[in-house]
């Protein structure tokens, strides 16, 4: 019969396999903070996590393709959508405002550059969005990175482009409705200022579609040029990777 001493001690046991399992790299599951199926509240919320599955696939983790659900990518298609809405939403209701209103009257300026400032800030939520997008392109590299970006890239893409439609149309239905005896039948509602009104719209009538087209080109250039650079970016990487390997091979 052995004695006490021969039994193997549970406790060093449950520390060997702790030790071994600790050695492993970390894994994602459902339901932590860093399951791919756990909803982004925002664009830096959606590209925060694409940094973290960055980090567990730049280890060598192997994660299957179908562990980014339907559900996940919808969440990140949302949260690109969302992201599209309100930057063409803030240029939608800016731009005009400062194109005809503060620039012209307000400002009161010829310096060029002063102008471009100016008129630039409806679109600055487009621009910093657009080149934190981009910057993203650095993450373009595994399964589940690729269809978080290309989900949370769509939505944003699609949406924009809807917007840029939206207003080029809005605008052209505006215009062709300013007739000026159906205009003067809406503004000689405000009083005094009815002529005032009259005079500075049909002055500012032919810059409308300029102004429409300007607009919805640089909304369509917000949603593809990041798209473009993820694009660009891969293929720079995987053309460079493909050459070190044949420089490698003496070939």
């Amino acid at each position: 019969m052995p004695d006490k001493g021969s039994y193997p001690n549970s406790n060093s046991n449950a520390n060997s396999v702790n030790q071994d399992y600790n050695t492993s790299a970390p894994v994602i599951t459902p339901g932590s903070g860093n399951s791919v199926n756990s909803e982004p509240k925002s664009l830096i919320d959606a590209i925060s996590q694409i940094q973290q599955f960055y980090a567990f696939e730049n280890m060598g983790q192997e994660i299957p393709r179908e562990f980014f659900t339907l559900n996940g990518i919808c969440n990140y298609f949302k949260v690109g959508a969302s992201s599209g809405f309100s930057e063409g939403m803030f240029v939608f209701l800016l731009f005009p405002v400062f194109h005809f209103y503060l620039t012209p009257f307000v400002l009161k300026t010829d310096s060029l550059m002063l102008k471009g400032i100016v008129l630039s800030i409806p679109f600055m939520s487009i621009i910093m969005n657009g080149f934190i997008c981009m910057y993203v392109s650095r993450y373009y590299i595994g399964s589940l990175t690729r269809q978080a970006i290309n989900s949370l890239f769509s939505g944003r893409l699609i949406v924009l482009m809807m917007k840029s439609l939206i207003i080029y149309i809005v605008y052209t239905f505006v215009t062709q409705l300013s007739k000026p005896d159906y205009v003067w039948a809406l503004v000689k509602h405000f009083g005094k200022n009815s002529e005032s009104i009259y005079t500075h719209y049909m002055q500012i009538l032919p810059h409308i579609m300029p102004m429409a087209t300007k607009c919805s080109i640089c909304m369509l250039l917000a949603a593809v040029i990041p798209y473009g650079s993820v694009f660009f970016y891969d293929v720079f990487r995987t053309s460079r990777a493909k050459r070190n390997r044949m420089r490698i091979m003496g070939k």
